[in-house]
Formats: C-alpha cells, structure tokens, sequence
C-alpha cells in the first residue's frame, strides 16, 4: 500500500481555467457598476423602507483540479490512469433583507452549494474517491436598477463565511491518512442579474453569483450559483390607483345686454355677447401615471386619461395646457427636465389615443418651482420613505382647459 499524506479536492483550484470565467466576470463587473451608480445617484420618487424575504433555487458549478489530483498520487508514488468528475449539483438560498429605497437594499442569509466529487484509478492498482460539500452564511449589498416597466437589473458584491468539509477514501494502493478534513473561511462573493415585478407583494429574479471558496487541503477556487429566486415584501405600500381631484365649478356666463329702445330710424341688429370660456383644471398624481424616474404612460395612466378625454367631449378647445411638477428631492435642473417629459408623454396620449387636436395642446415643464407642500408640511432633506410618501402630492401632472361647450 501506498500511503497519501495529503489529498487534495478544490471545487476549482485554479483562477484563471475554468470555462465561462471571463463571461461571469464582466457579468459581475457590470453588476457592480450598476450598483456604484445606484449609490452615488441621488433617487427620484423612490420607495423603499420594507422587509422582505426569498428563497432560491439553480444549479452550482465548480471545477475539480484533475492536475493537481494527477501531482499528489504522483508523489506518493502512483500514476493515475483515469478520472471520473461530478462537477454540478442544485444549489439553494434562503435570505432576507431590508429595502433602503427604490435602488439599495441589504440582504443576508444561508447559502448551500451542494456536493462535488471525483473517483480516479491508479497504477499499482488502487482507486481515490473524494466530496466536497459547501455551505455558508452571506451579507450582501444589492443594487437595483429600472430598464423599463417592471423590469430590473441587480448587482450584488458581499461577503461569504463558507463551511467546507472534504471526504476521501483509498482502495487497493492508495490509503488515506487523513480522510475528513474541513475548514471554515470568510471570503468575497458577487452576482448580477434581473428582478421582473408580478406585483408590489411578489418579485422574481434570476441571478449568476460567484462565491470565492477555500477547501480543507489548502487550496483557493470558486463556484458558481445560477439560480432563479422568488422574493416577498413585507409592509410594502401599494401602488396608488390613477385619480383625477374634484375640479371647480365652471364660471357662469353673464346675462346679454338689454335691446336698445326703439327710435325712429332703424337701429342695426344687435350681435349677442359672447359666451366666457370655461375653464377645467385636472390634477393626476405622477405615481400614479408613470414608473419609477420614467415619463412613459403605465397602463393604469392610461385608463385615468381615457377617462378625462371622454368627459371632455362635446367641448370646443380653445386651448388645453398640461404640466408637470415634481418633488424637492433632486437636482433642480433634473426635476425640470423629468417634468418636461412626462407632461409632453401626456399630451401624446391625449393628442394620440385621446383624440385631441394637436395645435390646441401644449406642455411644459414646472420642476419643483410650484410645490403644493410647504417646508413645514415635510420635514428634512435626508431621502427617508417618509419623506418621500410626504411629498407625493408635489409630483403630480395638471391639466387645463380652456373652452366652450
């Protein structure tokens, strides 16, 4: 019998060979750039401050190190003559987290990436069979990012405390002397990937993560975790539902002049006076219209503005303004050019799908210059969820119109 002092098994040893490395990399640089931005961009019409909690499912890679397997039996004396390798398992999750704003988050939980192993024959006659199995605790930052509607992009970068516990046995030639070994050790990890929102209470992501791994026989490498995570907000606020506010009574038209006394000559007819214009002032809140830092219609806008152009109907337009406002949260010249947007994406839909005529619509942009909270109303400048549901009522859209019916 040969005997081996060390053994060697690495759910991958080596940084720089493993199939798909570079892809995973950019991946998580990507990620991580997202995530910068997330964090040094001051947020809009955010929301956040919520509980929430997940549990994920995929499957885990890894790679065994044949050559370094290959360099201990030979060193013992032994010359390998074939390998079998299980390089994949079902990994899983279970987390939890605490939603900052619309764009952070922090998130920690239990990770397990499975099992992975090989059997190798040797020359004398002899087999070595080793596992490895993998499982930790996780603190993660993640970043969100809106691509458009309910559609997302994350990136995470955290730190991992990973158990490793090794198994090996000997048959024929080959004898193991120490055949449990196991290690404990905090290392990095990091992942990106995308979040679809089904509903405010009901989130789904599908995630690459990379977990930096240190065996128990001295070696350094890492797995990767594809997976698919369903997630569950707890205390979330519900989206508020489109609603025009009441609007004032239309002005009533004076009575016309009474007809001049009869004179000998015949006086020329007189022209009745002039109806005044009506005027009609709509308020939409903003949330309600548009997504997140969007100036896209969602589809419960549109159904609000469908609304309006019905009630207006039968109404000869002298001329219909639309603007937009925001909150005080932002740069200013932000705030004016967001504003902008939206009020001319509502006068496409009222000029499009509305029906309106396009030369008696205009839109503009308010900024924050017309709020309809006071300083004293919202207090503090920090981007806390309070103060952003305080302030809901200055991001809106109004729209007047001038006519007669």
């Amino acid at each position: 019998m040969t005997a081996l002092t060390t053994t060697r098994l690495c759910g991958k040893a080596r940084n720089s060979k493993m199939n798909k490395t570079h892809a995973l990399h950019v991946i998580g640089l990507a990620g991580l750039g997202s995530l910068m931005t997330l964090v040094c961009v001051p947020a809009r019409a955010q929301e956040g401050g919520y509980f929430y909690g997940g549990a994920s499912l995929g499957q885990s890679r890894a790679r065994i190190d044949e050559d370094r397997i290959r360099s201990s039996l030979a060193n013992a004396g032994l010359a390998m003559t074939s390998m079998t390798r299980d390089e994949r398992d079902t990994g899983y999750k279970v987390f939890g987290g605490y939603q900052l704003n619309r764009n952070v988050a922090i998130e920690g939980g239990y990770f397990n990436l499975g099992k992975f192993g090989f059997t190798s024959t040797t020359t004398p006659a002899g087999t070595l069979n080793g596992q490895i199995k993998l499982q930790g605790l996780n603190l993660d930052l993640v970043g969100t990012l809106p691509l458009a509607g309910r559609l997302s992009a994350i990136g995470r970068i955290g730190a991992q405390y990973a158990s490793a516990r090794d198994t090996f046995s000997g048959g024929g030639a080959v004898t193991v002397l120490n055949q449990n070994p196991s290690k404990r050790a905090a290392n990095y990890k990091f992942g990106a990937g995308l979040q679809y929102e089904i509903s405010p209470a009901f989130l789904v992501r599908a995630e690459a993560e990379r977990y930096r791994i240190n065996d128990a026989v001295g070696n350094h490498g890492d797995v990767d975790l594809f997976s698919v995570s369903l997630v569950i907000p707890f205390g979330r606020a519900p989206r508020e539902a489109p609603r025009a506010l009441a609007t004032p009574a239309p002005v009533e038209a004076a009575p016309a002049p009474a007809p001049a006394p009869p004179v000998a000559i015949a006086a020329a007819p007189v022209a009745p006076a002039p109806l005044p214009a009506e005027r009609r002032r709509v308020r939409f809140a903003a949330d309600s219209l548009f997504a997140f830092d969007r100036a896209d219609v969602k589809p419960e806008g549109r159904q609000a503005l469908d609304q309006f152009s019905k009630e207006l109907a039968g109404t000869r337009y002298d001329v219909i303004t639309v603007e937009g406002h925001t909150d005080r949260l932002g740069t200013s010249a932000y705030n004016e050019k967001l504003s902008a947007r939206r009020a001319e994406s509502v006068k496409a839909y009222l000029v499009g799908p509305g029906g309106i005529d396009s030369t008696k619509v205009s839109a503009t942009g308010k900024g924050e210059s017309t709020p309809v909270t006071t300083p004293g109303d919202c207090k503090g400048d920090k981007q806390t969820a309070r103060l952003i549901a305080c302030l809901q009522a200055d991001r809106r859209v109004e729209v007047e119109v001038t006519g007669t019916r």
